[in-house]
Parts: structure tokens; C-alpha cells; sequence
């Protein structure tokens, strides 16, 4: 007896390795793939002080492409500045089971702006943006329409919304640059910063409670790291606006299409730290 159960715990154990060594293969093969992908298609990044809008870094930033779900900070910016946080938001049909990544919202149930921007943000749902946007503007053609007029606001010429949550159309696009001016102008109202630099939230009650942490790695991977937005879809590879606050000087950074996003942007910030940091030296 004892002899079978050790020929089957070694057996066991191979098929674990086994699975193990598998695993690690396909992890790699994927990553792998997923580089070739990225050089394959245009790729842009920058990085900029979200306080002078000097900019330390740069490539490709003025390339119109793809931005994924980073479309969320505009839409997050656009509900901040027409929508009070404690409004009620009952879902609507047209929110539910929505394409992509979701927080599975229900039809009829009730949630308030600012929680749903939790869930928009931390777990970024299209759910969540939809059900956004037709609370604000009736529609999502009607709330892309303000997300465009925001856009020229801001003088972007390179930016142009059809939805509110980055699923892939050929008319929705932007820039590394007016990606970074929008993540810059964002930051700037502080219930944007408290949602985006939270790292996990408990939002309804009773069969709506929800638990959301936040995808963003910045937050926990870099010092001073305090949002803003992750995002990827086939076409558009994988996004990021990343920002970071040190000694009261803070800077945004952005890629598109780069499959390393958090250590691009992890490197540009850090270098536009030691820039700033250099010239207070040198002029102390």
C-alpha cells in the first residue's frame, strides 16, 4: 500500500511540473508574440509636466491611433464636470452586458455617479461608461459629442470620440500628446485624483456590494505613482496614461501601442524626476 501511494504521489508531482513547465512556455511564447504584434503596428509615447507642459520625452506623440480603454479618462473628466457625484443612476438595458471589460451591472439597479466612476476607472467597465454617458447626455452619440467639444476645448487636433469606453472604431482615435494633455487637465480636479490613485474600493449594498481594486501597476510599482488609466484592444496594442507626484511636482506620461507600458512609463517619469530634481540643485 504504502509503495502505490508513493508511485502516485511521484506521478502526481511530474504531472504538476509538468503543467508548471507548460505554463511558463505559453506565458513566455504569449509575451513574445505580443512584442512582435506591438512592432509590427505604430507605437508613440511621451512624457510631460502636468504643471508647465514641458515635455521631457517624446516619439511619435502628434501619430493619430487607437487609444483602447485610456478613452475612459476623458469620459471620467466629461461626468465630473456635468454630473454631481451623489447623483442616483438607475441602469438602463443599453449598459447591461456591454462588449468587453465589465462590472457587470444589472438592469434597474441603482448606483451613484461617483461609485460608478469607481467601477469605470479601478476595473474599467463599458458597462460602467455606458450607463455614464446616458445618464448625462440621454445617449452615447450625445455624450461622444461632449466628449468632442472638451476636446477642442482643450485645443486637441488630434482626437476625435465616438463612445465612452475605447472599443475599437476607425473614427476613434488620438494622439500620445493630446492623450497626455487630457490625463494633465484630468489631474487637476481632485475627485479625479482620489478615484484614480485608489487601489480598492467597497461600493452598494446588500446584492449591489461590490469589491474593485485597481489594474493600474503605477499605483503600487512606482514612487509617488497615482494613476491614471490602463487600456488594450487588438488594434490598439496595450495604453497607458501613468502619473506621478513627487515634492509637489507632478508629471503624466503616456504610450500607446507599447507592450512594456508600466516600465516605459515607469523610466520616462523617473527620468523627468531626476531632470526636475537636477535643476532645483542647480539652481540652490
Amino acid at each position: 500500500m504504502g509503495k502505490k501511494i508513493g508511485k502516485y504521489s511521484r506521478v502526481f508531482w511530474k504531472v504538476v511540473l509538468i503543467a508548471v513547465i507548460f505554463s511558463v512556455t505559453i506565458g513566455a511564447f504569449v509575451v513574445k508574440m505580443e512584442a512582435s504584434a506591438s512592432a509590427d503596428k505604430a507605437d508613440a509615447y511621451i512624457c510631460m509636466s502636468a504643471d508647465t507642459g514641458e515635455i521631457f520625452d517624446r516619439k511619435n506623440e502628434h501619430l493619430r491611433l487607437p487609444m483602447a480603454s485610456t478613452t475612459k479618462t476623458m469620459t471620467a473628466l466629461v461626468i465630473l464636470e456635468n454630473c454631481l457625484p451623489d447623483e442616483i443612476v438607475e441602469i438602463d438595458q443599453t449598459a447591461v452586458r456591454v462588449e468587453g471589460s465589465s462590472i457587470y451591472l444589472k438592469r434597474g439597479e441603482k448606483f451613484t455617479v461617483k461609485e460608478l466612476l469607481f467601477g469605470l476607472m479601478l476595473r474599467s467597465g463599458n458597462d460602467a461608461a455606458v450607463a455614464l454617458a446616458i445618464h448625462c447626455a440621454g445617449s452615447i452619440e450625445s455624450f461622444a459629442g461632449m466628449m468632442n467639444l472638451k476636446a477642442e476645448e482643450l485645443g486637441l487636433i488630434d482626437t476625435h470620440f465616438v463612445n465612452p469606453h475605447g472599443l475599437h472604431d476607425p473614427e476613434h482615435y488620438t494622439s500620445a500628446y493630446d492623450l497626455c494633455k487630457i490625463g494633465c487637465e484630468a489631474m487637476k480636479n481632485p475627485m479625479f485624483r482620489e478615484i484614480v490613485n485608489t487601489k480598492f474600493v467597497t461600493v452598494g449594498e446588500g446584492e449591489n456590494k461590490r469589491y474593485w481594486s485597481n489594474k493600474n501597476k503605477i499605483l503600487t510599482t512606482f514612487d509617488g505613482g497615482n494613476g491614471i488609466k490602463t487600456g488594450f484592444t487588438k488594434n490598439a496594442g496595450r495604453c497607458l496614461i501613468a502619473s506621478a507626484t513627487r515634492e509637489g511636482k507632478t508629471v503624466v506620461s503616456v504610450v500607446l501601442n507599447r507592450y512594456d507600458m508600466f516600465s516605459e512609463c515607469r523610466t520616462m517619469m523617473e527620468d523627468a524626476f531626476s531632470v526636475i530634481k537636477s535643476r532645483e540643485k542647480a539652481v540652490g
